[in-house]
């Protein structure tokens, strides 16, 4: 089983997800880019490096493989195309943590390797999602490789995950993603009292994740591109109505680009 799950900050905005075993001896992380901060956290908790996942090919999720396989030998997970992945994973592989079993959704756009990892909440009370950088609190990735309608079929697979579950994303991008959601989603009262609440927690210097499906789902302005008021403010931006929500989530992820 999962003790706990802590965001180790990295860079200058990532998080490195660590999940401790019940075992209080062992830890797995996710997408470690720098590996200071796992070295860091595992010398403070005298844990073990047991395990790594990894979302997807950028160096700030992967940076820090070498270093923590050479002291660590953990077992490696995470797409092809990636060296020093001991399992390679695609949409409907399994990989167990813990004794948590997580199923590995295909999730391109941001990148074309682009994995996450979902845990249904059968072992650890609740649904676990780590999804690198395809989903966001309040955002989605850029496309660096995939097409908007890979991204948006990507989030429909993560949408349709139960409300509950966390969602364990890799930047502490919130804040900035509020602002440009309150300028496409202007009349949406839950995203001002969820933009308080963000706020308050950054000036206490507290991280804004996990989120949950059931939060984005109301206020991620790219998983409401089939909302009449998503719909207008991509209008908005391309002069007439779009023509189907892979136009809307197009428009307004470029915006989002230009924010």
């Amino acid at each position: 089983m999962i003790a706990g799950i802590h965001p180790l900050p990295a860079f200058r905005d990532n998080y490195i997800w660590a999940l401790i075993g019940d075992d209080g001896e062992s830890a797995c992380v996710v997408d470690p880019g720098d590996p200071a901060p796992v070295r860091e956290f595992l010398d403070a908790k005298r844990l073990k490096l047991s395990d790594i996942l990894i979302t997807h090919h950028h160096h700030d999720h992967t940076g820090g493989l070498q270093d923590l396989i050479a002291r660590h030998r953990p077992r490696v997970f995470g797409p092809a195309g990636i060296g020093d992945i001991d399992q390679i994973l695609g949409e409907g592989g399994r990989v167990t943590v813990f004794g948590v079993d997580f199923t590995v959704f295909a999730v391109p756009g941001h990148t074309l390797d682009h994995i996450a990892y979902y845990h249904d909440g059968s072992a650890h009370g609740i649904p676990l999602l780590f999804c690198g950088d395809t989903l966001f609190a309040a955002g989605c990735g850029r496309l660096f490789e995939g097409t908007p309608a890979q991204m948006l079929a990507s989030l429909r697979k993560l949408m349709a995950l139960p409300p509950q579950t966390a969602v364990h994303c890799t930047h502490e991008y919130t804040l900035a993603n509020l602002a440009f959601a309150a300028a496409a989603d202007p009349a949406n009262t839950e995203l001002r009292e969820r933009t308080a609440a963000e706020r308050n927690k950054r000036e206490n210097g507290q991280p804004t994740l996990p989120s949950t499906i059931e939060l984005e789902l109301a206020t991620n302005p790219f998983l409401r591109c089939g909302e009449p008021e998503l719909a207008a403010s991509a209008a908005g931006r391309l002069g007439r109505p779009a023509l189907d929500e892979t136009e809307v989530f197009t428009a307004i992820r470029q915006w989002k680009d230009e924010f």
